[in-house]
C-alpha cells in the first residue's frame, strides 16, 4: 500500500521528511483513516507514510502557563476521556471522544487526525470549535497558529499545506463558576456509529443571564457550523423552557444537510432542533454530566497507550525491509510484510491465523490484538509499527499451557458459535480483566462495543466474561 514507511525519532526529522516528499507523503499517527483510504485506493498519489507515533512528549494534555489547555498530536480519544483536566474543564470534548468508535480504535485514533480529516461528521470538531480552539501548524519554514474557525475550507479540505504538521491544539478551559457545556451525538446505533447529527453547546453566565453562547452543529453542512441565530437569541436571556424552545427552533437555520444513507435532510434539520433543545435543557437542569461514565472502559493497558520511551534510532522500511518485533514473547523477524497491515503480516507472514479478518476497516473487532499493551484493531495498524514493539495475539494468551480465564469462561458458558469472531471477543475481555477484576455488566458491554458477532445475541458472551472474572478471582 506504500513504498516508504519512515519512523522518525524527532519532530524535526518528521518535518524534514514532509518537506522532502511533499504531496506524496502523509503523516500517520493512529492511522485509523489513512490505512483504510490507502487500502481502498483512495490516495493513489501517496506512496510514503511518516509515522510520528513513537515520538515522546506528543501525547500530553496539560494546562499551560498561558492559561490554556494544550493537546499534542498523539493525544488519542482515550487520553481525552481519561484526562481529569478535560473532563472537569472541557466536558463537551470528553463526551465527544467517548462517543467515538470503540475502545480499540480510541486507543489509536488521535484528536489531531480527527480534525485534519475534516469530515463534517467528525465528533471532536464541534466541541473544539465551541471552545474557540486554535491549532498550531509547523513546517521546516516555521509555524503558524490558525483558529479552528478558519481551518476548514470545505468537505475534507483544510488550510494545511503538504509540508505542515499539526503540533498543538489549544483552548481556554471552561470556568466552572460561570461556564457550562455539553456534547450530544445522534447515531444509528449506540456504538461504532458515524454521526447523523452532533452538537456542542458552551454557555457563559453572569448572575443567571447568558453572556455568551456557542452552538456548533456537525453533519448538517459541508463543514461544522455555528448556529448563529440561536446563539444570538440566547444572549441576555435566562435559560428557561421558552428561551430554549426559541433557540432550538432557530438552530435549524444553520443547517444545510444532504440526504444520504444515514438519514434524509429533513430528518437532520428536525434533529438540529431536538438536539439543541436536549443540550440546553440538560444544562438548565444541571445534568449535563449525568451520562458520562465515572469509570470508562479503556482497554489500554498499564502504559495507557502512551509513548514511554524514545526510539534508539529512526527507521525506514521499504517492502523488502524486515520487521523485527516480539510476538507472544518471542523475538521474531518478519520478511516481506512491511507494506501490509499488521493483521495481514500476522496472518500471511508470521503464520498466526488466530487473528481474523472480518471487515478490514475497524468495524468488527475480529482482528483485536495487543500492541505495546493496548488493545487495537490490527487491520488499522501498519505492519512497520510493530518494529521493535511487542504484540500479543490470541495464540499467546494462554500461559504455560493453561487457558486464560476468559477462554475458560467462553467454554463454560458455551459462548462460541461459528467461532470466527471469538478471538477478538476473548482479547477484548482479557484486557478488560486487566483493568477491573470485577467488571459490571455495563463495563462488559462497553468492552465489546468494538466486536461484532453475527451468530448470537451476545447473552452468552456477556455471561462468559462474567464467568471469566469469577474464575480469575478464585485463582488470584
Amino acid at each position: 500500500m506504500w513504498e516508504h514507511y519512515y519512523t522518525p525519532a524527532t519532530v524535526n526529522e518528521a518535518l524534514t521528511l514532509l518537506h522532502k516528499h511533499g504531496t506524496t507523503a502523509r503523516i500517520i499517527a493512529g492511522g485509523t483513516d489513512i490505512i483504510i483510504e490507502l487500502d481502498r485506493g483512495q490516495r493513489p498519489d501517496v506512496n510514503t507514510l511518516i509515522d510520528i507515533s513513537r515520538i515522546p512528549g506528543l501525547d500530553a494534555i496539560a494546562l499551560g502557563e498561558d492559561g490554556r489547555i494544550h493537546m499534542g498530536p498523539l493525544v488519542n480519544q482515550n487520553h481525552v476521556i481519561g484526562s481529569s483536566l478535560i473532563v472537569e474543564r472541557a466536558l463537551p470534548l470528553a463526551q465527544a471522544s467517548w462517543s467515538e468508535a470503540a475502545p480499540q480504535i480510541r486507543n489509536r485514533a488521535t484528536v489531531a487526525g480527527n480534525l485534519i480529516t475534516a469530515s463534517p461528521a467528525n465528533d471532536t470538531i464541534p466541541p473544539l470549535l465551541a471552545l474557540n480552539a486554535d491549532v498550531v501548524l509547523r513546517s521546516v519554514n516555521g509555524e503558524r497558529t490558525v483558529p479552528l474557525a478558519k481551518f476548514y475550507t470545505g468537505v475534507r479540505r483544510t488550510v494545511m499545506q503538504p509540508d505542515e504538521l499539526l503540533t498543538d491544539i489549544r483552548f481556554r478551559p471552561l470556568d466552572p463558576q460561570t461556564q457550562r457545556g455539553m456534547f450530544i451525538k445522534l447515531g444509528l446505533r449506540r456504538a461504532q456509529a458515524i454521526s447523523v447529527v452532533n452538537i456542542a453547546v458552551v454557555l457563559s453566565f453572569d448572575n443567571g443571564k447568558i453572556t455568551d453562547a456557542r452552538i456548533t452543529l456537525g453533519s448538517v453542512a459541508p463543514i461544522v457550523v455555528h448556529a448563529q441565530e440561536a446563539e444570538r437569541t440566547l444572549i441576555g436571556e435566562v435559560l428557561t423552557e421558552k428561551a430554549i424552545a426559541r433557540a432550538a427552533a432557530q438552530a435549524v437555520a444553520a443547517a444545510s444537510p444532504i440526504d444520504d444513507v444515514r438519514g434524509p435532510a429533513e430528518y437532520r434539520r428536525e434533529m438540529c432542533r431536538v438536539l439543541t433543545e436536549q443540550a440546553l435543557t440538560a444544562i438548565m437542569q444541571e445534568r449535563e454530566r449525568a451520562d458520562f461514565p465515572a469509570q470508562p472502559v479503556m482497554l489500554w493497558g498499564s502504559e495507557q497507550a502512551r509513548v514511554t520511551a524514545a526510539l534508539p534510532e529512526s527507521f525506514h522500511h521499504t517492502a523488502e525491509e524486515p520487521i523485527e518485533t516480539t510476538i507472544n514473547g518471542v523475538s521474531t523477524t518478519v520478511e516481506g510484510g512491511a507494506s501490509k497491515t499488521l493483521l495481514r503480516m500476522l496472518r500471511e507472514d508470521a503464520g498466526l491465523i488466530g487473528t481474523k479478518e472480518g471487515c478490514a476497516e475497524g468495524e468488527c473487532g475480529a482482528c483485536t490484538v495487543f500492541l505495546d499493551g493496548a488493545a487495537v484493531m490490527a487491520c488499522m495498524v501498519a505492519a512497520p509499527r510493530a518494529h521493535r514493539a511487542e504484540i500479543v495475539t490470541i495464540e499467546g494468551l494462554a500461559a504455560n499451557g493453561d487457558l486464560h480465564p476468559v477462554q475458560r469462561g467462553f467454554i463454560e458458558a458455551g459462548a462460541v458459535q461459528c467461532g470466527y469472531c471469538t478471538p477478538g471477543f476473548i482479547m477484548a475481555g482479557a484486557k478488560l480483566l486487566e483493568e477491573t477484576a470485577t467488571p459490571s455488566e455495563w463495563q462488559i458491554q462497553q468492552s465489546i462495543t468494538g466486536n461484532l458477532c453475527r451468530c448470537t445475541g451476545y447473552y452468552k458472551i456477556n455471561m462468559a466474561l462474567l464467568k471469566a472474572a469469577q474464575i480469575a478471582a478464585r485463582e488470584d
